[in-house]
């Protein structure tokens, strides 16, 4: 596959991710998913019973790009690389997800407090009609949250779009005790991995 004009197809809604992308001047156009009369073009992200949480993020990224790649051949646009990610968060095994309202987003937050949780970032472009696909671990550390800062910050907007309730960019900032691993694959594109998959797929970064 030639690539003449150096840009990918994101398949991904996430504000954040497009923002990773620019700051490394990559270009890139929104896949959005569309009906293609063969399958829903909405890829699940309930988990599978026993799924471990790896397993589950390298599952969903993954079809994520497959299904940008299927619609792309579906809809004839011009064949570049597709990049789509997944993050997740998971503490002692199990997957914390976005929570659909303060009270989940409070028990979610209370589970963190003064503890060391994982972030799992995957992500996956094909290109050529093959995929490479990477898992990003990165390990993040809350001081003691009180029951007043946990109220407070559910009360603002941002928990309730984010996997484990809380946004490393935002107002949560201000809970991170240590960080190790990718700032950026905590927000939810790790650029030094995707920067690796992208050169592989043929696109230059600088």
């Amino acid at each position: 596959m030639a690539i003449a004009d150096q840009k990918i197809y994101l398949a991904s809604n996430s504000p954040r991710r497009r923002e990773l992308l620019r700051q490394i001047g990559v270009e890139f156009e929104l896949l959005m998913s569309r009906d293609n009369g063969l399958r829903s073009g909405i890829v699940s992200e309930v988990p599978h019973a026993g799924e471990a949480p790896f397993d589950y993020v390298a599952r969903i990224a993954r079809e994520k790009a497959e299904m940008g790649w299927t619609n792309l051949i579906w809809r004839k646009l011009p064949q570049r690389p597709v990049l789509a990610a997944d993050t997740t968060v998971t503490i002692n095994g199990v997957i914390l997800g976005k929570p659909a309202n303060m009270q989940e987003a409070v028990a979610t937050l209370r589970l963190l407090s003064g503890n060391t949780h994982q972030v799992l970032t995957s992500v996956a472009v094909i290109a050529n009609e093959k995929l490479n696909q990477i898992v990003q671990v990165s390990e993040v550390r809350f001081g003691e949250l009180t029951d007043a800062m946990l109220r407070a910050y559910c009360a603002l907007p941002e928990p309730y779009d984010k996997a484990g309730g809380y946004a490393v960019q935002g107002y949560a900032a201000q809970f991170i005790e240590h960080i190790s691993g990718s700032y950026s694959g905590i927000m939810g594109l790790p650029l030094f991995e995707t920067t690796q998959l992208l050169h592989q797929a043929g696109i230059k970064t600088l």
